[in-house]
């Protein structure tokens, strides 16, 4: 993958056809060594191919997969955690409402206790 990704940001930068050791230096200016194997057999079946169009092959696979349904989930576990935030919230108010003004937790009321 890191590969593809190298290749991928040297023909956006305008280099149209990146070699091997293009790959490798680029990979190497952020500290990732390349396998060289697999490289060359990435390089071998990118040749001759246009970028754009194999890009747009893979994009018609992928649409095969689906993949439009996991949302969804998360959307609705994500509001019951709202709501459980929401009712937790209500009760810490109710507590601090039932206090009201009977603890004199300073001393300042006048009582003259010995704290």
């Amino acid at each position: 993958m890191k590969h593809v990704a190298a290749y991928l940001l040297l023909v956006l930068g305008g280099n149209q056809s990146p070699t091997a050791d293009d790959v490798t230096n680029a990979l190497a200016s952020v500290g990732i060594e390349a396998d060289t194997d697999s490289l060359n057999r990435f390089l071998a079946e990118m040749e001759g191919k246009d970028l754009d169009e194999t890009l747009e092959a893979g994009k018609k696979m992928l649409a095969k997969f689906g993949g439009g349904g996991g949302g969804a989930v998360a959307g609705g576990a994500a509001a019951g955690d709202a709501a459980a935030a929401e009712e937790e919230k209500q009760e810490e108010e109710e507590e601090e409402a039932d206090i009201g003004g009977g603890v004199d937790m300073f001393g300042s009321g006048g009582g003259g206790g010995d704290y």
